[in-house]
């Protein structure tokens, strides 16, 4: 066949040719939407494996705040006790 000639293929050729292709473009479809799943997968379980963590870290600090408050809540108890009771000896010694 020489350069400038046109090659006609006939309708089986034609429907072969067709038949391949659109193979070729359902495997392809396949293979990119098994990938898209894929993602989608693995993009869920990095949500919630960054939900996980921030939950971890509130666990963490609600631990710190409790620990704190008890100290507080301590160290308060015993300084309005203290006050309370020097107020009284200051109450007791002003009535005498």
């Amino acid at each position: 066949m020489k350069e400038n000639e046109t090659k006609r293929y006939s309708d089986l050729e034609v429907d072969q040719l067709i038949d391949e292709v659109s193979q070729a473009a359902l495997k392809a479809i396949e293979q990119a939407a098994g990938e898209a799943a894929k993602a989608a997968v693995l993009a869920s379980i990095e949500r919630e494996a960054s939900a996980l963590r921030e939950a971890q870290r509130w666990r963490l600090e609600a631990d710190i705040v409790k620990k704190t408050g008890i100290k507080t809540a301590v160290i308060t108890g015993v300084i309005c006790f203290v006050s309370g009771f020097a107020t009284g000896i200051i109450i007791m010694g002003v009535v005498k």
